[in-house]
């Protein structure tokens, strides 16, 4: 699997979205993915596929974050893994674990689960660092974003 910060190109990011709900929030993070400018069709697909795995346990993980992704591996469009991230200065009422507001969200996908699983272990290790997520919530451009999930995956050991 690469490396959280080589999957996250800096058109990958969004730093205001402006949704209010959880729905809203899905579809902002998804009009960031490259492969669905390029097929369009895929978009509500994927949205449903996010939706029915929100069903099941909220992706809210607490602390203000969310990891929204799929049940299953989107290996029908995506030929490569997928990370997308989005922040709220307003915050998103999403159904947290913590039943607060989120306004960190990482979209994550992939065709294969083992790269998907791999890309969740990395992404909740680099977030439960307090100052990852503070500094997330700082940051001035999306250059910093990259550069702050980098720093953090270095200390990390990548």
């Amino acid at each position: 699997m690469s490396y959280l910060s080589d999957l996250l190109s800096l058109g990958q990011i969004s730093l205001e979205l402006k949704a209010k709900d959880k729905t809203g929030a899905l579809e902002e993070l998804l009009e960031l993915v490259p492969e669905l400018k390029a097929d369009p069709s895929q978009k509500e697909p994927f949205l449903k596929a996010l939706l029915d795995r929100e069903k099941l346990h909220s992706t809210g993980i607490g602390d203000g974050v969310a990891m929204p992704h799929t049940r299953l591996p989107v290996g029908s469009f995506l030929k490569r893994p997928l990370l997308i991230f989005g922040r709220s200065s307003g915050g998103v009422e999403y159904g947290a674990l913590d039943q607060r507001p989120v306004h960190l969200f990482f979209l994550l996908a992939s065709p294969s689960l083992t790269d998907h699983l791999a890309m969740l272990a990395r992404l909740s290790r680099v977030l439960r660092d307090v100052k990852v997520r503070k500094g997330l919530m700082e940051a001035k451009t999306t250059g910093e974003i990259s550069t702050i999930i980098d720093d953090a995956e270095n200390r990390l050991g990548k």
